[in-house]
């Protein structure tokens, strides 16, 4: 039971550090371009890493990676943190804080159809009732802005917000496919370790301006926050608890938390499309994962 409860206590410090982010990516995107807080975030995601590995002891699992392994994270690398959060990033830096974070949060239905195409794997016919209802709350949400005009809803920053979803679902398929083959923590460093490279190398070309201390303020919490700190803590939730289910199910309170954060910090006036939308995106999801059972 006390390991139940550390379990829990991690999982919600890892759900209210998501629950902030949205906010943060908004402020940082005020002194810094997505690029700009991209290439510190990621770096500030790498040294957590760093620490948290040294802490660990885990410097032999990486010495013993294979060439292959070393490989497979460089392409890893590119795709998250660079390709997934460059796209995040900029859609965020053309949408509204409450459009840009549900539309992102699609991502488990497109995960669906990736399986089905890639895998093989059969899509139960429940399960397009789900991916109808989270699809339908997309669709009113995209819609929602328009009413009255009180929220610019570019057509491009919605597609990156969708594409961002898309990459993530790639990411998580790959990523889960190989999960077996390296340490959580090991992995997370490496990619962030050929990520930080990259945007590193990208930073020479496109040019950078980081004299801002409050930018490379915010762009340190998004590293610490969003890339960094809560995927340690879930981590250390899942291992801990007897209920992986319940510490899964909290990541569902961090939306609703993201709105309270957009409305209060940021001062966006949360539209009623916006709350019925992300209920629906959720909610197709939540029947999808615990109501309909996938053939193995």
């Amino acid at each position: 039971m006390k390991e139940n409860n550390k379990a829990i206590a991690l999982a919600m410090a890892a759900v209210l550090s998501w629950s902030t982010v949205a906010t943060a990516f908004k402020i940082a995107l005020t002194h810094l371009t997505h690029f700009e807080m991209l290439l510190v975030a990621s770096i500030t995601s790498l040294i957590i890493f760093t620490i948290v590995l040294t802490i660990q002891r885990k410097w032999g699992e990486v010495k013993a990676l294979s060439r292959k392994m070393w490989g497979y994270f460089a392409l890893l690398g590119l795709l998250n943190p660079v390709a997934y959060y460059l796209v995040l990033f900029k859609s965020y830096d053309l949408l509204p804080a409450q459009i840009a974070q549900p539309v992102n949060y699609m991502w488990p239905v497109l995960l669906v159809i990736l399986l089905a195409i890639f895998t093989k794997q059969p899509i139960p016919g429940k399960k397009y009732i789900g991916m109808l209802i989270s699809l339908g709350g997309l669709i009113i949400i995209s819609a929602g802005g328009k009413q009255g005009g009180s929220m610019d809803i570019p057509p491009f920053g919605l597609a990156l917000g969708i594409m961002s979803a898309f990459l993530w679902a790639i990411y998580w398929m790959v990523n889960n496919k190989n999960k077996e083959r390296a340490d959580a923590t090991v992995a997370c460093f490496m990619s962030f370790l050929f990520g930080s490279i990259y945007l590193g190398l990208g930073a020479l070309v496109v040019g950078v301006d980081l004299n801002t201390l409050p930018g490379i303020l915010s762009g340190m919490y998004v590293g610490a926050f969003e890339m960094g700190i809560p995927f340690i803590c879930f981590g250390l939730a899942i291992r801990k608890t007897t209920n992986p289910a319940l510490v899964n199910q909290l990541c569902y309170l961090s939306p609703f938390l993201s709105l309270f954060f957009v409305s209060t910090i940021l001062g966006e006036q949360i539209v009623p499309t916006t709350y019925i939308g992300l209920v629906l995106i959720v909610a197709g999801i939540v029947f999808n994962e615990y109501l309909v059972k996938s053939k193995k």
